[in-house]
């Protein structure tokens, strides 16, 4: 049974780090491109990162791109990660860790082309 666990969520200081976690059962990680999506209360859910499957390329939504947020795999533990530094307010939100179905694919930037979605794990950022 094909299923991500992603977990690492939690209360956080502006200012403070986190770092997400993405767990695959059933397939092996490695073949699949990983997203991170999050999704704050009354607004429409949004990717935040995403790391191919087949050359490892990894992009970010611009709002975290290049200064705060990193995503990673470990291949031999079957997981990826979401490194979130210099956290805002504006951070808060319920982030899930999604794959497509097909194995071997580049990033997409659609939702709705990912197919096994993790439960999602709350970030909140407040002081």
């Amino acid at each position: 049974q094909v299923q991500l666990v992603d977990s690492g969520g939690g209360l956080v200081q502006p200012g403070g780090s986190l770092r997400l976690s993405c767990a695959a059962s059933g397939f092996s990680l490695a073949y699949y491109a990983i997203a991170w999506f999050r999704q704050a209360p009354g607004k429409e859910r949004e990717g935040v990162s995403c790391i191919s499957s087949n050359n490892g390329i990894t992009n970010y939504a611009n709002s975290v791109k290049g200064r705060r947020f990193t995503i990673s795999r470990d291949n031999a533990k079957n997981t990826v990660y979401l490194q979130m530094n210099s956290l805002s307010p504006e951070d808060t939100a319920v982030y899930y860790c999604a794959s497509p179905r097909r194995i071997g694919t580049g990033c997409y930037s659609s939702s709705t082309m990912y197919d096994f979605w993790g439960q999602g794990t709350q970030v909140t950022v407040s002081s």
